[in-house]
Formats: structure tokens, sequence, C-alpha cells
């Protein structure tokens, strides 16, 4: 197993145990309202009903989002090996590993740190069709492209 396929299949790991997260809140909701439909009448119980209603939104909004990101994620072919830097290159600049994929928390991978980061990021729209070699500056933070797996 790869390097860069551990670190694919850790961010899917990540990516799907948030969306499990987030179905269990919304079927907890979704029960919740039920029940409190049986015992409630009033005006205390229509805000309440409201309130959940408004919560299951919130929810349902962040889980297009963290679908969105999986459906991503689903789609790079971590075994694929470019020259230039594309959807799904790990890329080494300045020692630091980034995952050009959707933007996610930092993982650590055989005790490496792994950011992984959005092609419309500035950094990974700095990257995206480079080559190692390839110098830049973002911020007053000048990059060099070590390597490209």
């Amino acid at each position: 197993m790869t390097f860069k396929y551990k670190i694919h299949l850790q961010y899917l790991q990540l990516v799907q145990d948030r969306i499990d997260v987030f179905k269990d809140m919304i079927a907890a909701l979704t029960e919740d309202s039920k029940n409190d439909a049986k015992g409630s009448a009033g005006d205390k119980h229509e805000t309440a009903l409201s309130m959940m209603h408004i919560e299951q939104e919130k929810i349902n909004r962040k889980l297009r989002e963290v679908l969105d990101q999986k459906a991503i994620l689903d789609k790079i072919d971590s075994s694929h090996d470019s020259k230039t830097i594309i959807l799904g290159s790990l890329v080494k600049a300045n020692g630091i590993y980034l995952y050009l994929s959707v933007a996610l928390p930092k993982i650590t991978v055989d005790g490496i740190n792994v950011i992984a980061l959005s092609p419309q990021s500035p950094l990974g729209n700095k990257l995206l069709s480079n080559q190692e070699g390839f110098t830049f500056e973002i911020n007053g933070t000048k990059y060099l492209v070590e390597e490209i797996r």
C-alpha cells in the first residue's frame, strides 16, 4: 500500500465518518420531532418543532457539503502518478505534504503530517498544472515543489 493510497483512504474514512455522524443527527432529530408531536400541544410545541426543523436544515446542508467532498474523493485514482500536479496529486513543497483534493483537516500518516487542500484555494490554484522544481510565492512565503506523487 503506497503512502499516497494510505492518505487517500484515511481522508475517505474521515469524510465517511462525518457523513455517518450527520445522518445519525438527522435521524435523532426526526425521532425527537415524532415523539414531541405525540406529547405536546400549543405554542411551545410549534416553537420546538420549528427549532428542530431549522436544525435539521442546517445539518442537511452540512451533509450535502460532505457528500460533495466524498464525490470528489471518489473520483481520484490514488494509484495514478503524474509529472504535472493534478487533482489527486501528493505534493511535497517546503517539506510539507499537500494532498490536492478537497479542503480537509490535517492528518498524520506513517508519522508524517499531510494537509488536504482544494484546487480552488490560493495554494492549490498555484500548484495546479506545475511540475517539480516550480517555485512561487504566496503571502510572502516562497515555495519550492520538491516532489510530486
